[in-house]
């Protein structure tokens, strides 16, 4: 298996200004501001006895509002951490999701610090089978424990609506959103309803068909015209193919113009590009419109992702395809 690298961090979303003289056919944007929601974000230490495995989560959740709210698992990329992409965290959270982002030891931040050697960890940890196999072993812990923890005894409980459960990941956690969602069939989780996948690496199977076969869920794929693997072999131009291959379910891909792999998550011993603010404001919206309209079932919301309206909202910045079922 072939998994790029994550970055560590993430910088804070800065929503482009508009000028003061917008003209009046300017596109429609979708919730590019925070919500209503206030945020709390709890660390928690979970361990799996069946695995004799620690599977530490942070969990944003909105400290206002009705619930029951629907739940995103979020799987970082490698050398990252339940920290990171917190922008899409707190975000989510303050629109009425509860977004819970796992950290899988092996392919953290734990794993990158060893010895200081950072790319030889990074290339041990993304050719080590058993993070490939842990992953979506950590996120199907998870979900069990979300099941109890909504039974008592928590803040949560009984505030997370578990009939509608969303699957996000960057890179390698891309990687396990697509095992999740069905990618291979030995790894599908039922209980996911819904998925984003950021720079989705490419399978090392050329039968396309057959390794997607088993995904039926709709997903929002994302990648960018530069996002090649800084570890791994996937080019920019092969993130689609799990898109040309999912059939069954409701599609979308955004390719952002310039965009590159660190885009999603932040930067590692990078300076911060100058349009990744006006992509991350992009992000955000496409994002929160596809989980309002295949977890809360919100018309409105697919009809701004399906009929225009985030095509309009991308301009020049990026390209939407869809393939609606």
């Amino acid at each position: 298996m072939r998994a790029p690298i994550a970055c560590l961090a993430l910088l804070l979303l800065a929503v482009p200004v508009m000028p003061a003289q917008a003209p009046a056919t300017s596109p429609r944007t979708y919730k590019a501001e925070p919500g209503p929601s206030i945020v709390t974000a709890t660390l928690l230490d979970w361990h799996d006895a069946a695995r004799s495995r620690q599977v530490p989560v942070k969990i944003y959740a909105p400290a206002t509002g009705q619930g029951p709210f629907p739940v995103i698992v979020f799987s970082h990329g490698l050398g990252g951490s339940r920290e990171g992409y917190e922008y899409l965290g707190r975000h989510w959270a303050s629109w009425g999701y509860v977004s819970v982002h796992v950290d899988h030891l092996g392919s953290d931040t734990a794993a990158l610090k060893k010895g200081g050697r950072l790319l030889k960890n990074l290339r041990e940890a993304a050719g080590d089978p058993r993070n490939a196999v842990a992953r979506p072993l950590d996120v199907r812990f998870v979900l069990d424990r979300l099941e109890k923890l909504n039974q008592g005894g928590s803040p949560l409980s009984h505030r997370l609506d578990l009939t509608r459960i969303g699957m996000a990941g960057h890179s390698f956690g891309s990687w396990t959103t697509m095992a999740v969602a069905g990618q291979g069939g030995t790894f599908a989780e039922p209980r996911v309803k819904a998925a984003i996948a950021m720079s989705t690496p490419a399978p090392r199977q050329k039968d396309y068909d057959r390794v997607y076969r088993d995904v039926h869920i709709p997903i929002l794929h994302m990648t960018g015209t530069e996002d090649d693997s800084p570890i791994g072999e996937t080019r920019a131009a092969e993130r689609r193919i799990p898109y040309d291959h999912v059939q069954g379910a409701d599609q979308y891909l955004v390719t952002f113009q310039g965009g590159d792999h660190m885009v999603f998550s932040g930067r590692l011993m990078q300076a911060e590009r100058p349009k990744d603010p006006v992509f991350h404001s992009l992000i955000l919206q496409g994002t929160t419109a596809f989980w309002d309209a295949y977890l809360k079932g919100d018309g409105a919301a697919k009809a701004w992702l399906a009929n225009g309206g985030y095509a309009a909202v991308l301009g020049k910045d990026g390209r939407l395809e869809e393939k609606l079922r």
